[in-house]
């Protein structure tokens, strides 16, 4: 996984002062996309032991942050899936929520998961706003690109849809 970028005080990514990271690589290839740079996984730099350690300094050194969201490009495709997991375990408990942007469904990625790590990164999401952008439903109120696209509290959905099997 690549990170794009990061920014350090964010309000237009969830509720409150948000720590934002932005993932490369994505495949949804939305039409009107406001970001289609991040589609390119080989931008940015690569998640190493260094960049999180960075990440984490640089949160963990600003007690004002409500929360981190993770957005791209997409931090939950199959080719990011990994790294995200790795991510979101070194960041659990930095801040009161995390919250992760992403292209697909909570029904795709329970029913039929690409990548397993999907279902794994669920355990450390707060609030997963799926769906992917529809530029004919666009309304960008409330932390979303498109009414299609959800507020998902992604802990409760794993623990259920595991309990479940």
């Amino acid at each position: 996984m690549r990170i794009l970028q990061t920014i350090k005080e964010t309000y237009v990514d969830g509720p409150g002062i948000r720590y934002s990271i932005y993932v490369a690589g994505c495949t949804h290839y939305c039409k009107g996309c406001h970001n289609p740079k991040s589609w390119d996984f080989n931008q940015g730099e690569e998640l190493s032991v260094e960049l999180i350690e960075r990440i984490k300094n640089e949160i963990k050194s600003n007690p004002l942050l409500d929360g981190i969201t993770i957005s791209g490009g997409d931090p939950l495709h199959p080719d990011n899936a990994k790294g995200l997991l790795l991510l979101l375990q070194e960041l659990n408990g930095l801040t009161d929520s995390i919250w992760v942007y992403t292209g697909y469904t909570i029904e795709e990625i329970l029913d039929a998961p690409i990548d397993f790590n999907q279902l794994y990164c669920l355990e450390y999401i707060d609030v997963l706003v799926d769906g992917p952008f529809r530029e004919d439903l666009r309304d960008t109120s409330e932390f979303k690109g498109s009414t299609n696209q959800r507020y998902i509290k992604a802990k409760e959905v794993i623990r259920n849809h595991l309990s479940r099997k």
